[in-house]
This record gives C-alpha cells, sequence and structure tokens, in this order.
C-alpha cells in the first residue's frame, strides 16, 4: 500500500482515489455478503431461514393473569391491576372510595 499525500493531490486526483475507494469497498462488501449468506446456508441444518424478514413477529406465551380488582357497582367488571387503570377504577379513587375496591377478590 503506497502512502497519499492528500494535502497535494489536486481535487481531480482526490476524486479518482474516492472513486477507487469506493469500488474496492463495493467489491469487498460483497464479497463478505456471499461469504456469510454460504455460511448461513451451511448452518441451516434445521431447514428454518435465518432472514430477518422471515422471522416471526408473534409475542411469547404470557400466564394467564387473574383479577385482583373488582368494581363494587358492578361485580363484573374487573382489573388485574396491568395496563391502564379502568375509569370505574379512578372514578372510584377521585370519589374516596378506594378502600372499597382494594379489598381481595
Amino acid at each position: 500500500m503506497k502512502p497519499y499525500d492528500l494535502k497535494s493531490m489536486s481535487v481531480d486526483e482526490l476524486w479518482s482515489l474516492k472513486e477507487l475507494v469506493v469500488s474496492v469497498l463495493a467489491r469487498k462488501i460483497s464479497a463478505e455478503k456471499a461469504r456469510l449468506d454460504e455460511r448461513l446456508r451451511r448452518l441451516d441444518v434445521d431447514g428454518v431461514t435465518h432472514h430477518v424478514k422471515g422471522m416471526s413477529d408473534a409475542r411469547r406465551p404470557y400466564p394467564q393473569v387473574f383479577p385482583k380488582y373488582r368494581n363494587p357497582a358492578e361485580p363484573s367488571e374487573t382489573w388485574a391491576g396491568r395496563g391502564k387503570k379502568p375509569r370505574w377504577l379512578t372514578a372510584q379513587l377521585k370519589s374516596g372510595n378506594g378502600s372499597t375496591i382494594f379489598g381481595s377478590i
């Protein structure tokens, strides 16, 4: 590799050097990508694709969360304590009736 004195080079020489670097980088990147694709093909023993587009967006399964709080005015309305508070709960808390809600179910 020969050293370049970039400060003494003309704009045309710098531009041609830049084009040379871009073309060499493009070749090396495509060669590396081909090498990595080949490695993935060899590792693909189970037939599973390793591409990002093929990955599932499904959420992992979570255990069922049982309700902890019940609306005293409408016992069928419950809340497990996760997520946004329901309207009936915020209304009860604002009115000062929180003690009737926070009993066990």
